[in-house]
């Protein structure tokens, strides 16, 4: 009888190399992440006022973004869409990816390609303009934080 094939010793270093990269970018967005999940940005003084929201009066569109983190570290959807509605966006987006990226990673794959071109650059910054005029307008007050 054959004995059970086992992985050659390269094979699983190797998979544990591949793997590197995606702890330690899931590591650096971790413990900021842990931070803000522990010093509540809803308690005055604990982090800086936006810039733009002293100077303008006027929400940017990442306004209300650590906010929206403290909630998704609590499980709250809800109030994470109505504190930065593009925060939630781009932490499941951004989950996703890392998600197919670690696989790729695990199995050997390849690695999910994101190209940012030309033409996402400037959808980007009009999104991101319009994110900004409309949480500013009465018809878009529910895409604006609450005061703190």
């Amino acid at each position: 009888m054959n004995a059970p094939a086992t992985p050659a010793p390269g094979q699983k270093s190797s998979a544990l190399r591949r793997l590197v990269r995606p702890v330690a970018a899931l590591t650096a967005v971790a413990v900021p992440t842990a931070y803000v999940a522990l010093v509540d940005p809803n308690t005055p003084g604990h982090y800086p006022v936006c810039p733009v929201l002293q100077a303008t009066g006027w929400w940017c569109p990442g306004c209300g973004g650590l906010r929206a983190v403290h909630a998704l570290t609590r499980g709250d959807l809800t109030t994470a869409g109505h504190d930065n509605l593009l925060v939630l966006v781009l932490a499941i987006v951004l989950g996703v990816l890392w998600v197919r990226w670690a696989w790729a990673a695990l199995t050997g794959g390849t690695a999910p390609g994101a190209r940012i071109g030309l033409r996402q650059t400037v959808l980007l910054t009009v999104v991101l303009g319009l994110f900004m005029v409309v949480r500013n307008l009465p018809v878009g007050a529910g895409l604006a934080p609450p005061a703190v």
